[in-house]
């Protein structure tokens, strides 16, 4: 049992946890979401015992052991399997303390212990572990000094997941992994057998591997019960269940108000009047969900789409060392409306791919044709270090355009989210999100034809990555997106690549199947995990009801995904609808006037596929629910 009472918590002078309770029952498997800066860390640290509290404790079961992500990643001479088996300290303690005891009675206590915990069948376990999260047999075997800071935290995460602790505390454990690990991670987490606190702004883990969530949010902790879509929908009615009652309460104090004004002054209704103010003071304020709406984002449209296709790749080998391609004979081909994701682990070459197509690598051999006049927005994360952190963010965007007017340089930073004096903020002082935000901007500057997006989300939120998802659907041109959150690729892309054996060969079938497929492939060195299990627990949730908990995430996915299009075609409907209601386009520009009757034509029925995908969606979706 873990219990947040009247939990208040100052940071810098700033109040982060307001008298802030809630109560944890054992097994639970909780989301921890909330805005970026909101205290979910803190609350982390209090929990852990690293940060002090200014009101209010936490109580944590007797004997319970907490683990956490360690900060740095591991670095030294060890295996990356022993660094695992090293995690959990009891065992490694009873093994060293078997081989030299020699009282035949705790000689017997050590081996009933350690059988108890499955200490034997650790190794195949922690090896499943390691598995699933992207290390080969051979990899396991490597000095962990070998291995990239990203990849060490994955081996950071393996190993706080093999010990099992009674509260497993994780902080954004996806963001060091490729697609892959992360579905492996969200169905391990699933089974997780004991309490769980995960920070995430990953939708669909969020939605697969928790049973609830507890919202940080105007410095409060409120517990729903279910998944983030679920939370989603019980906030929204909350919100506006607080909203009606707001107005309810400040209807009647204008009322109370009223007669205490009117009455006050007069005899024969003194005590009614006072007994009214009194009925004031105890009428305690309604505290309403105060919702702080992120900015849109906004993609520059190019001047004019070129016509397809707009590269195509004939034969192609890339890499970085003469004769050792990463990549061979490659032939593809790109539309000015594609909207592509690139699946495959780290490593199989999805950077390459996008490194060429960008125009950052030189073919070794093959052809690359691109289109006339083509211009690429390409935006990765290690761009936001390229940031000069002295200079502004309107010294960025000057830079971009120096023979501007200030003010139109002021207005293309507001269009960005850095309106006002936020333009003077120097990027030293930006956030994660905020350098997300100014790099995109930079780079889709002028209105690309094409747009690629190396996991664009990594530092953005829950509400922010909705901002881009709606932003990449608004924008029409093509789309290359590689990225673990399987929520912005399922709404934003609709042909799959994959990249792996130094191949790219389009992937036939969608996310769910290649879900599968993952698991599928990892699900071997899985299974050693599931029966070797230690410490008497059961594993939890079945698989059935995992595979139905993600079919039931990826149908609802689907019909937001569905929305979404319907929402947007209605809106280019409506546009196409103005246009051709002007009665003189037909004689003054027939042919426009024609293309734009045509266009008019193609997307009405876009819209009624979406809307039947829609409706089939939502009767699926009805059937897996029950």
């Amino acid at each position: 049992m873990l219990i947040i009472d009247d939990l208040s918590v100052r940071i810098a002078g700033r109040l982060l946890l307001d008298q802030a309770s809630a109560r944890i029952t054992p097994g639970s498997r909780i989301g921890l979401v909330g805005r970026n800066g909101s205290g979910k860390t803190t609350l982390f640290n209090v929990i852990a015992g690293d940060q002090t509290t200014e009101h209010g404790h936490i109580e944590i079961t007797p004997r319970w052991r907490i683990g956490r992500l360690a900060q740095e990643a591991p670095n030294g001479p060890e295996s990356l399997i022993d660094v695992v088996l090293n995690a959990d300290i009891e065992r490694a303690s009873l093994l060293a303390e078997a081989d030299t005891a020699h009282d035949p009675h705790r000689i017997a206590e050590i081996q009933t212990r350690l059988a108890d915990m499955g200490a034997y069948a650790a190794p195949a376990r922690a090896a499943s572990i390691l598995s699933g999260l992207g290390f080969s047999e051979p990899d396991q075997q490597r000095p962990c000094s070998e291995f990239s800071g990203g990849w060490r935290m994955r081996v950071a995460l393996a190993a706080v997941l093999f010990a099992e602790p009674d509260l497993l505390l994780l902080d954004e454990p996806t963001n060091y992994l490729d697609l892959e690990g992360t579905l492996w991670l969200q169905d391990h987490l699933a089974r997780y057998p004991h309490s769980m606190i995960v920070i995430s702004h990953d939708r669909d883990l969020l939605d697969t591997s928790v049973n609830f969530i507890l919202s940080l949010e105007n410095q409060k902790l409120t517990l729903y019960r279910g998944g983030y879509s679920d939370f989603e929908r019980l906030r929204n009615e909350r919100l506006m269940l607080d909203q009606k009652m707001v107005k309810k309460q400040e209807a009647q104090r204008k009322h109370l108000q009223a007669f205490v004004d009117r009455f006050k002054a007069k005899a024969s209704k003194a005590r009614q009047a006072q007994s009214r103010v009194k009925m004031l003071e105890k009428m305690g304020p309604v505290s309403a969900i105060v919702t702080s709406d992120v900015l849109p984002i906004k993609i520059p449209e190019p001047d004019k789409l070129l016509s397809p296709p707009i590269i195509v790749l004939d034969r192609v080998s890339v890499g970085y060392e003469p004769g050792r391609p990463v990549l061979e004979n490659l032939s593809l081909r790109i539309d000015d409306d594609d909207r592509i994701a690139l699946l495959g682990s780290n490593g199989n070459g999805k950077s390459t791919l996008v490194k060429l197509i960008a125009a950052r690598l030189t073919a070794f051999k093959g052809t690359v044709t691109r289109a006339s006049k083509l211009k690429i927005a390409y935006f990765a994360q290690h761009q936001l270090d390229e940031l000069d952190p002295e200079d502004s963010v309107y010294d960025h965007i000057r830079a971009l355009m120096p023979d501007a007017s200030e003010s139109k340089v002021r207005a293309v930073a507001g269009s960005l989210g850095f309106s006002g004096q936020t333009a003077d903020t120097k990027v030293e002082k930006l956030s994660g999100g905020e350098k997300a935000r100014l790099t995109l901007g930079l780079a889709t500057w002028g209105g690309p034809h094409l747009l690629i997006l190396d996991e664009p989300t990594n530092h953005l939120d829950i509400d922010s990555r909705a901002a881009l998802i709606e932003a990449i659907n608004d924008y029409p041109g093509a789309t290359i997106i590689v990225s673990h959150d399987r929520h912005l690729l399922d709404a934003c892309a609709d042909r799959l690549w994959l990249v792996a054996d130094g191949e790219v060969t389009p992937f036939d079938g969608d996310l769910d199947d290649y879900r599968r497929r993952v698991l599928s492939d990892r699900s071997d060195s899985d299974g050693a995990d599931r029966r070797s299990r230690g410490r008497g627990s059961k594993s939890g949730r079945s698989r059935p009801t995992v595979e139905k908990r993600a079919e039931t995430a990826s149908l609802q996915q689907r019909l937001s995904r569905a929305e979404s299009e319907i929402a947007r075609l209605t809106r280019e409907i409506e546009k196409l609808d103005a246009a051709l209601a002007d009665g003189n386009l037909f004689t003054r520009d027939p042919a426009k006037a024609a293309a734009l009757a045509k266009t008019r034509s193609s997307t009405a029925r876009a819209l009624a596929q979406a809307e039947e995908d829609w409706l089939a969606a939502g009767a699926a979706l009805q059937t897996a629910t029950g």
